[in-house]
């Protein structure tokens, strides 16, 4: 699973996510893409879940790229602990996904491949997806 090798701080605040995704718009590298739609936080787990039912439905055919990364701790209390004595430690790793942004790209692979490959890992996904094409390409 994707984490950081050494971070800033150990903990972060939740926040809140706002707004449209500044950068990360746009393919850069395949020639179909996965675009989230809606603001939300996507762990580590998911990431993976989503790249290996990617990867295993085109079946190793073509190249994929991970245009996200779990970069924010979230922490949470052991299980009847009494509130208070202080923040929990951190647990899992999430990446915090605005609308806009692109969270796969594929590239070497028939469009209609492309389409079934990207169902399948945006159902691993706990937000609504839209699947793109390169200009030039049919959607």
């Amino acid at each position: 699973m994707l984490s950081p090798k050494k971070s800033k701080y150990r903990k972060a605040h939740k926040g809140r996510i706002h707004g449209n995704a500044k950068g990360g718009t746009d393919l850069n590298f395949g020639s179909y893409g996965l675009k989230a739609l809606d603001p939300e936080r996507v762990t580590a787990r998911q990431i993976e879940a989503a790249r290996r039912a990617l990867t295993r439905h085109i079946k190793r055919m073509g190249r994929v790229w991970i245009r996200i990364f779990p970069d924010v701790p979230v922490s949470s209390k052991p299980a009847e602990v009494r509130m208070g004595k202080g923040k929990g430690n951190p647990e899992f790793y999430v990446c915090r996904v605005k609308p806009g942004r692109i969270l796969f790209e594929i590239d070497g692979v028939p469009l209609e491949l492309a389409k079934a490959a990207f169902e399948r890992a945006a159902a691993k996904l706990p937000i609504r997806t839209k699947f793109i094409a390169r200009i030039g390409e049919e959607a």
